[in-house]
């Protein structure tokens, strides 16, 4: 993968989450997320909402990559098992395409937090 300037990087609600686009290319994405107290849950943990953020932009821009880079599918659904809880430190998300199809786009996505698995995802994106 190389680095991009990808789609989204100046998105008002990635910029509030604190995520980074660091690679995207070929169906595949990287991004990082460092855990702020903005993102923490009543339990001091991380928000599965902010993690669940993380994994459908990461998921985004791979499906994008496909496409020059240009915004051309949408989740339809999305599945995440939540591992474990994370408390401080940094995610990495990596996504990729598994099916790119005219019509739909099957993507999977893990987050490790170092050598650490926190949340493993599948989803399907609808092409338009």
């Amino acid at each position: 993968m190389r680095e991009v300037e990808a789609v989204g990087s100046s998105s008002a609600f990635g910029r509030l989450l604190g995520l980074e686009i660091v690679q995207v290319a070929n169906g595949e994405a990287l991004l990082r997320l460092a855990m702020h107290d903005g993102l923490r849950n009543l339990h001091g943990k991380l928000h599965g909402g902010a993690l669940f953020s993380l994994i459908d932009t990461a998921m985004g821009q791979a499906s994008h990559s496909l496409n020059g880079g240009e915004p051309n599918s949408v989740t339809l659904e999305c599945k995440v098992n939540y591992i474990r809880p994370v408390t401080e430190g940094e995610l990495t998300c990596r996504a990729w395409v598994v099916h790119g199809g005219r019509r739909t786009q099957v993507l999977e996505a893990e987050v490790h937090q170092g050598e650490k698995l926190v949340a493993k995802a599948q989803a399907t994106f609808s092409v338009i």
